[in-house]
């Protein structure tokens, strides 16, 4: 994650680097800090955004994933769900998988990368945009997994988009399988992190 602070001009950014790690311990870990210029806007400067959901489709609730995937025991079409996504890569109106800030707000987005893998008993959705309308990801993610289950045809998925109603899209994943892994910026300074790989 990327964010931006006012600190005094004779501030060193290694040694901010350290007194944050110290204060914040091991839940949240600093891996570089840098000047930028005073314009500089972490959240509407970014050229993309990449999230990973995890999802876990053991038969029995693994303790030490409860808290970063989603359980949700038996298989997945992995395949099913790699070609519904195909339909969803490019710049589409995604009102039907998410919430808009208000009711004249624009849903259109660019989804650069939508794709499944599984790992054993985890499967993984790995999502890249220009930006997300609000709970997009969990959306997608709720969608792919009702394609996975059969309830839903990979072939369907473009009359979803068109819709553009909330409805017609699957269920909101839970936040719980969420992880924001890379933000970029124009100038290549962010460094991509995927605690998954």
């Amino acid at each position: 994650m990327v964010s931006a602070a006012d600190v005094p001009d004779d501030t060193d950014p290694g040694r901010l680097k350290d007194s944050v790690n110290s204060i914040c311990g091991p839940s949240i870990a600093v891996h570089e800090c840098r000047r930028v210029p005073d314009e500089f806007n972490a959240r509407f400067d970014a050229r993309s955004r990449t999230y990973v959901y995890a999802i876990f489709t053991g038969d029995v609730a693994d303790p030490w994933l409860a808290r970063t995937s989603w359980h949700r025991p038996g298989p997945l079409d992995v395949e099913a769900m790699n070609e519904a996504a195909g339909h969803l890569l490019g710049a589409h109106d995604f009102t039907s998988f998410g919430r808009l800030p208000a009711p004249d707000a624009s849903a259109e987005r660019t989804l650069y990368e939508l794709s499944c893998t599984a790992a054993g008993r985890i499967v993984r959705v790995r999502a890249r945009a220009n930006a997300f309308v609000h709970q997009m990801v969990r959306s997608l993610v709720g969608t792919l997994v009702a394609v996975g289950e059969g309830k839903t045809n990979p072939g369907g998925v473009p009359a979803i988009l068109a819709a553009k109603d909330r409805a017609a899209a699957g269920p909101v994943a839970p936040p719980h399988g969420l992880c924001l892994v890379s933000v970029e910026y124009e100038d290549g300074w962010s460094r991509p992190f995927d605690p998954f790989e």
